[in-house]
């Protein structure tokens, strides 16, 4: 088990303040946050490579000492994967992932080509680094960090120069081979996809603190401020004796709906083709709502709307 507790951690000003969680093997933890929230930071700190003053990290009751007590920074059983991927470019896609692996093993050939295919990777065995695009070189990254087979995965960003078309099979069958090995990963994403579809538990971070913490489910059903719901989608703010529904104030686009007559009159001022749906722009009381829609609608149309 992972023991985060009580961190905190400043550069010129505060970055992480108090920050606890606990994870298992074979978990997937994704930590969501805007720009400069101490995403990386904290991945950095996990592994190992920044001292911290207060707070503590465990490894299976084992406290983790930093890089002040340890002569080379990070941890063994650990890996971590920043943003801007280690390789070396002018040796072979095979030659990178088998840096990680010995040469008296006689299994290396199969551990790599088991580990390229993973990452769909396979066609490039002995193409230089040199010559792959950016998406390419940070799967074969990912395959890197993973020869060595790691009881714990940090991965900062790690689809980010990925084109979608393959983003999508590499996540099934990245966060697949990671729970069949039992290892714990633990991401650093601004890609709501990859925390909603595949982690066990998703930290928020503003501010410095924890904002949010639970499954994908409760943090998206359930969001508790609107600063949470905009990772997954366009929030729309209406209070309680505007929209008739107790209790709740945010509504996801699709938890509004067109109907042929209410006591809610909108105006429409844009349509957006989202390929399964049209998302729609209206003006109401003021203030900009966004609305899914079956069809598109013409801008200046009015129309009726009531809230789930």
């Amino acid at each position: 088990m992972l023991k985060v507790k009580n961190i905190s951690f400043s550069y010129s000003n505060e970055v992480l303040n108090n920050i606890s969680f606990t994870a298992n093997k074979g978990d997937y933890i994704a930590v969501v946050g805007e720009s400069g929230c101490g995403k990386s930071t904290l991945l950095e700190i996990i592994y190992g490579l920044l001292h911290i003053e207060k707070g503590t990290v465990f490894w299976n009751n084992t406290k983790l000492l930093g890089p002040t007590f340890n002569l080379i920074p990070g941890e063994g059983f650990m890996k971590y994967l920043p943003q801007d991927f280690d390789l070396m470019p002018y040796i072979t896609v095979e030659e990178n992932v088998g840096k990680n692996l010995s040469y008296l093993d006689k299994n290396r050939s199969k551990r790599i080509a088991e580990l390229l295919e993973v990452v769909d990777m396979s066609n490039f065995l002995k193409t230089k680094v040199v010559n792959l695009s950016g998406g390419q070189k940070q799967r074969v990254a990912i395959a890197k960090v993973l020869a060595k087979e790691p009881e714990v995965l940090l991965l900062d960003e790690p689809f980010s120069h990925i084109d979608n078309f393959r983003k999508n099979k590499l996540r099934r069958s990245l966060f697949k081979y990671l729970k069949s090995q039992n290892i714990l990963c633990i991401v650093a994403t601004h890609d709501t996809t990859d925390a909603l579809s595949f982690a066990n538990e998703i930290i928020v971070l503003k501010d410095a603190k924890i904002e949010a913490q639970g499954t994908p489910e409760t943090i998206y059903n359930k969001p508790k401020n609107a600063y949470v719901a905009s990772f997954f989608n366009e929030i729309n703010k209406v209070p309680s004796k505007i929209s008739g529904v107790k209790n709740k104030q945010l509504f996801y686009p699709n938890e509004i709906k067109i109907v042929e007559n209410s006591a809610l009159k909108v105006t429409v001022t844009s349509s957006y083709f989202k390929g399964s749906y049209y998302l729609i722009e209206v003006e109401f009381k003021g203030k900009t709502l966004f609305i899914e829609s079956e069809c598109s609608i013409e801008n200046d149309e009015v129309v009726f709307i009531e809230f789930n």
